[in-house]
């Protein structure tokens, strides 16, 4: 459709939020419809990985959904993903068990310096 038309609202520039799509009506008439901006994916925090089970909405259209469906009923579901919370989880556990190996080394050090001392 090589035709011309023109915008039917006030804003006429080809602008990522003004596009247009040329539509042939019933009766042969070339007018235009205003699409809509595609709507982007939910991804992870951490990772960028895309979110499953989140549907793909527009920000003003996500706010209004329910929470059932804006989220997944796990710890962060809806922000990381099931990699990400895995990979938190271990993190934390390596980090407690080296603070336990640590706190274990240093009170046996202590305590063969204090029996070394009282052979002395």
């Amino acid at each position: 459709m090589a035709a011309r038309v023109t915008y039917k609202r006030k804003h006429t520039y080809r602008t990522r939020s003004n596009q247009v799509r040329k539509l042939r009506t019933p009766g042969g008439k070339l007018t235009i419809q205003y699409t809509n901006k595609r709507n982007g994916l939910r991804v992870c925090g951490d990772t960028q990985v895309p979110l499953q089970g989140i549907p793909r909405s527009r920000n003003t259209e996500f706010r209004g959904l329910s929470k059932r469906s804006r989220t997944v009923s796990r710890p962060y579901g809806g922000s990381l993903s099931h990699e990400a919370v895995r990979h938190r989880i271990m993190r934390s556990f390596f980090n407690e068990e080296l603070k336990v190996i640590k706190a274990g080394a240093t009170a046996t050090r202590k305590g063969k310096k204090k029996v070394g001392g009282k052979k002395k």
